[in-house]
């Protein structure tokens, strides 16, 4: 894909961000509705927990081949299929109480979640000039985080004061709105013409490998506590209702800022902001595992974690991509994977460690497998450093 001056990169990434923001919104939005949710359907919470394990299995095996099938046909009319899937998607949701229906009303978008996922981080990259590439993914990156900090609460107070669905009409009006600004503003931008095959291939090497091995241990590490971040705030530190929502919120803007680093540490030093990551976090969770009975202390260390949480973001996808540059559209198809399968893998050791040890232990459960990935990150530049300086 060639740069063209007949149009704005700013405003085509702007559009993507938009987008990125309404389909994380739909993914994530669920996690804080899950009481809601029973309670329209009458079933059990954990019948209700399908609506994001069912997400997220889906987006986990759909990433290996979705971005590689549509990475051939035109920009703009993969974005807006997309989209209008997760607008139909949505308006169904809302229009029919059936509980089968709206699962399946979770697994259609989710199907085709990666294909606008991993083509607008590697249109991000290749609509500016090469060496504001990894600042132009971060833009866009930053609508993932976006999608947390403003579309979680959003659609937890749509379910809490107007019921389910207006959550469902909520994330259908946002996707509608990038819709729109895809229909009008996007160009129609040609896709990459590479075989899947040659892809692949381009992606089978020993570099590709351990690069994927390396961000899979660390963000299982770090999912063994994020995914229990509220349950340790309530029952440890005892931060609750409206104390636990600021909390929250001072996490997901830092994380903003995060992104923003990541962009320019990437570009400067990469290969030092990877290998120093592990050894940051460590010491954070180390502090949270001393600190967590006491408010203020955890309160700042929060903050500190939303930045290093936005940083890990760009770093993952920076650490598998530039690993096959000659494949983005594959390799932006097994970020999104390891992502969601860290995501699960993490989330079941941290339940464990819990259940065995106690809720403050899965900070050691962090730091451990954190360091672990030291191994492979370390192996990634020993194997070939030029690929970052």
């Amino acid at each position: 894909m060639e740069r063209n001056e007949e149009y704005n990169p700013n405003l085509l990434i702007l559009i993507m961000t938009i987008g990125t923001f309404g389909i994380l919104s739909t993914e994530l939005g669920v996690i804080g509705i899950l009481p809601q949710i029973a309670q329209y359907f009458n079933i059990g919470i954990n019948y209700a927990g399908l609506f994001v394990s069912s997400f997220s299995i889906t987006i986990a095996i759909s990433s290996l081949f979705i971005p590689l099938i549509f990475s051939k046909y035109d920009i703009k009319k993969v974005f807006s299929l997309v989209l209008s899937i997760f607008v139909i998607c949505s308006f169904v949701s809302a229009l029919y109480k059936n509980f089968y229906i709206a699962i399946l009303c979770r697994i259609i978008p989710a199907l085709f979640y990666p294909a606008y996922i991993s083509l607008s981080l590697t249109v991000a990259a290749e609509i500016v000039p090469e060496e504001k590439a990894t600042e132009s993914v971060s833009r866009v990156m930053m609508g993932v985080s976006a999608g947390s900090i403003i579309g979680v609460p959003i659609t937890t107070f749509m379910a809490t004061v107007l019921g389910f669905k207006s959550a469902m009409l909520w994330f259908a009006v946002v996707n509608l709105i990038a819709l729109i600004a895809t229909l009008i503003f996007f160009p129609n931008l040609p896709g990459n013409p590479t075989s899947y095959g040659t892809q692949i291939s381009n992606a089978k090497t020993r570099l590709f490998l351990v690069s994927c091995l390396g961000v899979f241990v660390l963000l299982t590490g770090i999912c063994t506590s994020y995914s229990y971040m509220s349950q340790f705030l309530q029952t440890i530190t005892h931060i609750i209702d409206l104390n636990l929502s600021i909390t929250l919120f001072l996490f997901g803007i830092a994380s903003l800022f995060g992104n923003w680093a990541a962009g320019k540490l990437l570009v400067s030093k990469p290969n030092q902001t990877v290998l120093t990551y592990p050894f940051i976090t460590a010491i954070l969770f180390t502090l949270l595992f001393y600190y967590c009975n006491r408010v203020i202390p955890t309160v700042l260390l929060m903050i500190v974690w939303g930045f290093l949480d936005g940083l890990v973001n760009n770093i993952i996808q920076y650490w598998i991509v530039s690993a096959a540059p000659d494949a983005p559209e594959f390799a932006n198809g097994i970020f999104i994977s390891v992502l969601n399968i860290a995501i699960t893998i993490g989330t079941s050791i941290g339940g464990f460690i819990i259940v065995s040890y106690g809720t403050v232990y899965i900070f050691i459960g962090s730091l451990v497998i954190s360091l672990l990935s030291l191994i492979f990150l370390a192996l990634r530049v020993r194997i070939n450093p030029d690929y970052t300086k």
